[in-house]
């Protein structure tokens, strides 16, 4: 079974790839915990946050956006002892910045996925790469995705991360295209 090659060697990125990446998702609550995890993948690998997934389920209330949003600074000193996630005050902050945002816009639209999803008109789109080193950091459409939140006031959604967040979510099929996952989204998708 051919797989894409940055998740090899690697049984967490291998589940997390075969599983996961690249496969569409419209549930806000999930939605919610990929902006938060790609955020605090800022500047660190994303093997280091896969390793503290859970640790960060447990530390974010399940992601739950709406506890999330009326955190107090009193949970931001739990947060930042807590050697199970990423200890770092800005992102532990925009954590909760971008909850009340990600609130504002689901009230807004109806929901936060059908505002991200708007963005592909509701298509993923299917690039062709042979090998993942072809596949860029950032787009113009992550470059329009990131501005629009950061001028809704979200932080720690640049345009590179937003482009990870497409790929995370499924917006993007981004699997090469001799990986087994590439016809699998492609065919979940038209059925």
């Amino acid at each position: 079974m051919k797989r894409c090659n940055w998740c090899l060697g690697s049984e967490i990125y291998e589940k997390y790839h075969d599983e996961e990446w690249g496969k569409p998702c419209h549930d806000d609550r999930f939605l919610f915990e990929l902006i938060v995890l790609e955020g605090a993948q800022a500047g660190l690998s994303w093997l280091t946050v896969l390793k503290k997934r859970e640790n960060y389920r447990e530390a974010f209330d399940n992601f739950d956006v709406h506890k999330i949003a009326s955190y107090k600074k009193e949970k931001v000193q739990e947060l930042l002892s807590n050697e199970g996630i990423i200890r770092n005050k800005l992102k532990i902050r925009s954590a909760i910045q971008n909850a009340k945002v990600f609130i504002e816009i689901q009230k807004e639209f109806g929901s936060f996925d059908k505002y991200i999803w708007g963005f592909v008109n509701g298509t993923p789109i299917k690039n062709s790469w042979k090998n993942w080193r072809e596949m860029p950091a950032s787009t113009e459409l992550s470059d329009q995705i990131s501005k629009d939140l950061k001028s809704r006031g979200m932080n720690f959604v640049g345009s590179t991360i937003m482009y990870a967040y497409m790929e995370s979510i499924g917006m993007i099929n981004d699997h090469e295209v001799s990986c087994f996952r590439y016809k699998e989204i492609i065919e979940e998708e038209t059925a």
